[in-house]
């Protein structure tokens, strides 16, 4: 017998602790888990009970901090001075712990001189910084133009300039362009009028008295919830942590805050979190939270994703997901029926607005990875990611039209389940037909590149997860995708491999709640080694910051340095709690029943005691005992099960003991790999007949793209086009490795080419904006010029590509919920939906291109007919207009 690991036990049922031993768990180069304590390089972190945990860990962010500073200065706080990575680089020597910039130009290249080699390599604690910038050239253009023009092309009027901010990847600076705005102390002053902008700042900030050490205590009274003890003392600390956090979570309202920097309650985070874990750890404030997520029109709002949310992210059905845990939960029928009308609901706006019937997949933003650049092409805007068919999302809305399908058939509406049934396996399908991997065995990343679309070959960490977790993948490629998607030594990035100059957030990032849903499918695929890292991923990080971080950098695991952060992240630990429920009791709900499928590695055998788990109307005390990937024995109040479930009818108190079988398959493949970055996209330019582009650093070769598909393969820089070769042309680098870019902006060579001004058909609109078209532009709202019907003159038969000129200054690029849509006709047939981001809050003269649909026609007169139709409503619900420049057909073919 081993008697430690009996005392150990025993010690746990009276509740003493004290009896672990640091038993190693995990080990790497990197980092040991033990099951008391976290050791990286010459930093601890330690449980000292199950209530206290303390760290001596310092970012390296702080101790590293470079000398040499890397930004970028920004109007209006958009990314507008220089193209991607053409950063101003500058060394910082400071004299009696202060240093002030040269003038430095705005949009020019910096002098040599401006990085110093020779000079130390890290910069001293609280250096204060001024940096100085000279603006003239752009006023001058203001002045003589009334609009300045950007290095791609915008223009910006001088009336819409509201300042000049700083962006960078040192703290305190941010590259978070699309929040710039947001943070008055990121904006520059011209306090005398001359031009040259100033600001400054504390760089490598550090309070000489914070403690050397951090710690988490037991602040909260968390007697309410099930607890939870292991022989893991570190595991049984992070339980209670995150239990603690939950707690200051809960606001005044009874819902649940995103995390100590997110007030409110957000869809997608709320919904993720719901489904991880407060579904069964507090399913009333998980009711509530999610009402809170429900318009008039009782649909799911979209409240975040990028130009106005819907329908340029789509991904609110998530909320279904977290809804049916609820109901499988509580079985809570009025729930239930509420429920169903508001995903319904949702759903048949989708199927109008965002289904694509071409390829059977939905629309719209990867979910949750919803800023631009970090998991995007540079050149793609809010109207190409409107386009673009992404894994996770489509996995979400194939889950959805599931969950409909058993919602109706709990309500005895047996032909409207089948219905939706038929629809989810119909977007399985989809999925599987395009973004599955054939050489990688795992599912690409997405769809992309305006009306002929590419395959992005990146892994996407939480679609991979998804589809192991919801019939997506095939038993087959359930091991597939477990063993095949790249993970990194601290944990699963979200993509992979990273974009180039894209400082961590999404891109390098790693997320621990998308870890827990990797978790959770690797316990699905059962596999051990792949679970013994990924729980290391979820603790260590855990353990070493003494609270749920929102993201760390996938490449060092460190939390300083990824562009926004948040403590008391509640999808984290919503993360943390799932690895006890999901994994180590392997806790399914269903209509009628609570299933148990423990998945549980050797090292963290043992005995584990859950006390007081509500389900129901019942109270569960569980233990369990042993290791292994399946139960040898379920005993309820001493009486052995043949099923290894709990019936949804159980009322009172009960025992259940599961006695694992402590057994395990033979080591399965599991891929760790060293950080990777892709290639830059080619810039191209079409000159008459031929594509030219420049060199890009590290390409190999280049591949030539038509309408979408591979023409072509050149170790040039230039590409002759065929004769008659009319369509849409791109270009990907790849490296030695076989790594590939992104590829090019789309570039249309066309046949013939149509654009009617919108003016002719509607009243000009009386604003003042410049940069248009013609005579003028007009205003479509929703009470003005709900339809406008265009006659269309073609002088040749064909395929054509319609897009209209817009522009949308109700709201950021990034957020806020005033995203214009309207539905178009060609002679009279339903065509497609015309999506019209915002892009930017006030600026009404920053024109864009919308979406591309497709139509063959004829020679001769054709009717267009722009509407806005039931279908349009976005989530403002009042707000839902946009000024037309123009209408554009390109005929390709």
């Amino acid at each position: 017998m081993d008697f430690r690991k009996f005392f150990c036990a025993v010690s746990a049922v009276v509740g003493l602790t004290g009896c672990s031993e640091s038993e190693v768990l995990y080990q790497s180069e990197q980092y040991t888990v033990f099951s008391d304590k976290v050791v990286q390089g010459p930093y601890q972190a330690k449980a000292l009970d199950r209530t206290h945990i303390v760290s001596d860990y310092i970012s390296p962010a702080r101790t590293q901090y470079s000398s040499t500073l890397s930004f970028k200065f920004s109007i209006n706080g958009k990314d507008n001075e220089a193209s991607s990575g053409q950063d101003h680089a500058l060394t910082i020597v400071p004299q009696s712990g202060e240093y002030v910039s040269p003038v430095i130009s705005f949009g020019a290249k910096d002098p040599a001189s401006y990085i110093q080699p020779d000079a130390p390599g890290t910069l001293p604690a609280n250096t204060k910084f001024t940096v100085r910038v000279d603006m003239n050239a752009v006023l001058k253009q203001f002045q003589e133009k009334d609009y300045y023009t950007t290095f791609d092309g915008d223009q910006i009027r001088q009336q819409d300039f509201k300042g000049v901010y700083i962006a960078g990847g040192s703290a305190p600076l941010s590259w978070d362009f699309d929040n710039l705005h947001t943070n008055p102390s990121y904006l520059l002053e011209d306090s005398d009028a001359d031009g040259i902008y100033e600001g400054t700042f504390i760089l490598n900030p550090h309070d000489p008295e914070a403690p050397a050490e951090e710690q988490w205590t037991l602040q909260n009274d968390i007697s309410a919830y099930p607890s939870y003890s292991s022989d893991q003392l570190l595991v049984d600390a992070l339980y209670n942590m995150a239990l603690d956090e939950m707690i200051y979570n809960i606001e005044d309202d009874s819902t649940f805050r995103t995390g100590k920097e997110w007030s409110g309650v957000w869809t997608r985070d709320i919904s993720y979190s719901i489904l991880l874990a407060f579904a069964y750890i507090e399913p009333t404030i998980a009711k509530i939270s999610l009402m809170k997520k429900v318009d008039e029109l009782d649909r799911i709002i979209q409240d975040t994703g990028s130009g106005g949310a819907w329908p340029v992210s789509s991904d609110r059905v998530v909320w279904a997901l977290a809804a049916w845990e609820v109901y499988v939960v509580t079985g809570d029928m009025e729930w239930l029926k509420q429920a169903y009308g508001i995903i319904s609901n949702t759903l048949t706006g989708d199927f109008q607005t965002v289904y694509d019937e071409t390829t059977g997949l939905f629309k719209g933003e990867s979910s949750f990875l919803d800023w631009r650049e970090q998991t995007y092409p540079h050149w793609m805007d809010n109207v190409d990611i409107s386009q673009s068919l992404n894994l996770g999302t489509n996995v979400v809305y194939s889950r959805a039209l599931e969950i409909l399908s058993m919602m109706a058939a709990e309500l005895g509406e047996e032909v409207a389940g089948m219905q939706y049934a038929e629809k989810a396996e119909l977007v399985r399908t989809a999925i599987n037909d395009h973004l599955w991997n054939d050489e990688k065995d795992y599912y690409n990343q997405y769809l992309y590149g305006r009306y002929y679309m590419n395959v992005s070959p990146r892994s996407e960490a939480l679609g991979e997860a998804l589809s192991v977790l919801y019939g997506v993948a095939s038993p087959e490629r359930i091991q597939q995708v477990v063993a095949n998607t790249p993970v990194m030594s601290f944990g699963i990035p979200c993509i992979y491999p990273q974009i180039p100059n894209v400082p961590p957030y999404h891109n390098n990032g790693i997320w621990p709640f998308v870890q827990g849903y990797w978790n959770w499918a690797i316990k699905e695929a059962g596999n051990e080694q792949a679970l013994l890292h990924g729980l290391a991923s979820i603790y260590r990080p855990a353990a070493l910051f003494t609270t749920n971080k929102e993201n760390f950098v996938a490449e060092n695991g460190d939390y300083a340095d990824t562009q926004i952060n948040s403590d008391r992240m509640l999808w984290s630990m919503a993360g943390n709690l799932a690895m006890v429920y999901r994994v180590f009791l392997g806790m399914s709900f269903q209509p009628d029943k609570l299933l148990f499928q423990p998945f549980i590695p050797r090292a963290y055998g043992g005995v584990k005691h859950v006390n007081g788990f509500r389900y129901r109307d019942a109270t569960l005390d569980i233990e369990v005992r042993g290791y292994g990937d399946g139960i040898k024995r379920l005993i309820v109040d001493g009486v052995e099960k043949q099923e290894m479930e709990i019936s949804a009818g159980y009322k009172g108190h009960h025992q259940v003991i599961i006695e694992m079988n402590n057994k395990l398959a033979h080591s399965q493949p599991y891929n760790i790999e060293q950080n990777e970055v892709s290639p830059s996209e080619p810039l191209v330019r079409l000159e008459n007949d031929v594509l030219r582009w420049a060199k890009v650093k590290g390409a190999y070769r280049y591949l030539v793209f038509f309408n979408g598909r591979e023409l072509s393969q050149t170790n040039d820089t230039t590409y002759i086009l065929p004769d008659g070769g009319y369509g849409q042309y791109k270009v990907m680098a790849i490296n030695e490795q076989g790594v590939s870019s992104f590829t090019s902006v789309p570039v249309t060579y066309y046949n013939q080419e149509v654009k009617v001004e919108m003016e002719g058909f509607a009243a000009k609109d009386g604003a003042s904006l410049v940069n248009y078209s013609g005579s003028g532009f007009i205003r479509i709202s929703k009470e003005s010029n709900t339809k406008l019907k265009i006659p269309i003159t073609l002088q040749q038969g064909g395929k054509y590509l319609i897009r209209f000129r817009y522009a949308n200054g109700n709201g950021p690029w990034n957020t806020d919920n005033k995203c214009a849509i309207r539905t178009l006709f060609v002679d009279g047939q339903k065509s497609g939906s015309i999506v019209m981001p915002q892009r930017g809050m006030g600026e009404w003269s920053n024109w864009g291109m919308t979406n591309e649909v497709e139509a063959y026609l004829t020679a001769g007169t054709h009717e267009l007919l722009l509407a806005f139709q039931p279908s349009d409503e976005n989530m403002n619900l009042k707000v839902n207009e946009a000024v037309l420049d123009y209408v554009q057909l390109t005929q390709v073919r």
